[in-house]
Order: structure tokens, then C-alpha cells, then sequence
């Protein structure tokens, strides 16, 4: 699924519960930092993990994976009620990283 394609089910899924008045870009910032907060708190006193989480039980890479998921769908909800192509302004940050960062 595309970014787009996610906006628009988020967009439907607000309007559905009529949510969209609570949307503000403020308020959505201030919930997705909540979540952020919360993805934080599992890794909070695991020290160093390995890539891939190989120690970790099934259940807790599915709990990280909510917790990412709600930060996803927090951003690019705030992104579109910003008005900003997500996938495009990432595009273009890449590129100018690239350029800012060259390779050695």
C-alpha cells in the first residue's frame, strides 16, 4: 500500500467516527510524540539489540511492531492534513542527504 493509499483509509477512518474535528496538526503531533513515547519504553532497558531481534519473543516484536505502526499512521496523517506529499518530501530529503553526505 502506498502512502497515498494509507492517507486516504486514515482520512475515511476519521471521517467515519467524525474525528476529523479533533485532527488538528497540533493535536496530531502532540499524539504521535505520545507514541513515540511508548515505542521508546521498549527498548528503554534492553541495552544494544541486534538487527533482526533475534532474542526477542514473538509477542514482543508484535507489540514493537503496534507501536511503530501507531507512529506511521500518526505522521502520515499529520502529513496530510498538512497538505504534504510524504512520499515526495522524503524523496527529496534523500536526495539532498545524499549530496550533503557523499559517499567516501
Amino acid at each position: 500500500m502506498s502512502l497515498k493509499e494509507l492517507a486516504m483509509k486514515l482520512e475515511d477512518f476519521a471521517k467515519a467516527r467524525d474525528w476529523e474535528k479533533y485532527h488538528s496538526p497540533r493535536n496530531l503531533l502532540l499524539a504521535m510524540i505520545g507514541e513515540v513515547g511508548e515505542l521508546s519504553e521498549i527498548f528503554q532497558w534492553r541495552g544494544e539489540v541486534e538487527k533482526g531481534l533475534p532474542n526477542w519473543e514473538e509477542s514482543e516484536k508484535e507489540h514493537l511492531g503496534e507501536e511503530l505502526s501507531d507512529v506511521l499512521l500518526y505522521l502520515v496523517r499529520l502529513a496530510d492534513i498538512c497538505g504534504i506529499d510524504l512520499s515526495h518530501a522524503a524523496t527529496k530529503k534523500i536526495a539532498k542527504n545524499a549530496i550533503k553526505y557523499p559517499p567516501n
